[in-house]
């Protein structure tokens, strides 16, 4: 995510045209390290308060996730695909049909999972109340990322349209109580939303390369905004 806003920056400042097919698979690789960043966070939740064996469905999901990532970009957590023009690896119909298979996996364990956190009794008695932020003091304390939306905050940078995502459908996703149970629905609820997302990518995925040349050094100054996980990353870019 920090190499995808850096790249966007430089590609700003060079003037570069990065191909459509490699901004749908910047995507991809997008919504893949969301998903395990998410069962991350889902899976220690579930660790904090108590739950052992839910923290353990939660990380089995992520395994399926990171073994996803190393297959197509070489690595399980910090995957370096993207590069100045584009991207290094590309995705072909083989991996493609192995990571759909992969993910409706995913999503039937996703089910699973989710039922057990909004209807088990324990869950929702240990989280809905616990640091509630209201939508203004969410807003005045700097929240962003699900943070941000589990108060109600209805912003997410991907909706500025960068990479592919101004050409796939999604909003983002939002609840209003604003505390833990609120935070925990949001991050679910955007795994089903990171998976339906790869799906569009690979449907209207482009034919064509995944990367230009670049040449020439940059000069000037560029902002660059891209959603993480956990929320905004904000790159200035001054050369």
């Amino acid at each position: 995510m920090h190499a995808l806003a850096y790249c966007q920056g430089l590609e700003e400042l060079l003037e570069v045209t990065v191909p459509d097919r490699a901004r749908y698979l910047r995507v991809v690789w997008s919504e893949l390290h969301r998903l395990h960043s998410h069962y991350l966070w889902l899976g220690l939740l579930a660790d904090a308060f108590g739950y052992e064996s839910l923290f353990m469905q939660c990380w089995r999901n992520r395994e399926l996730v990171m073994d996803l990532m190393e297959a197509t970009a070489g690595s399980r957590v910090i995957i370096s695909v993207n590069i100045l023009g584009g991207v290094r690896r590309d995705i072909d119909e083989e991996q493609q049909a192995y990571i759909l298979r992969t993910l409706d996996t995913i999503e039937a364990e996703l089910d699973r999972i989710y039922g057990t956190f909004t209807n088990d009794y324990t869950v929702k008695q240990r989280l809905s109340g616990i640091g509630r932020l209201s939508k203004e003091e969410a807003h005045e304390l700097g929240c962003v990322g699900p943070m941000a939306r589990a108060s109600g905050i209805s912003a997410d940078i991907r909706t500025t349209g960068y990479a592919a995502y101004n050409e796939l459908e999604f909003s983002p996703v939002t609840e209003t109580a604003g505390d833990c149970y609120a935070r925990l629905l949001v991050r679910l609820k955007e795994c089903y939303q990171s998976i339906g997302l790869i799906r569009q990518c690979f449907r209207r995925l482009p034919a064509g390369a995944i990367y230009v040349p670049v040449r020439g050094a940059p000069k000037g100054e560029a902002v660059m905004r891209v959603e993480q996980p956990r929320g905004e990353v904000f790159y200035y870019i001054k050369a």
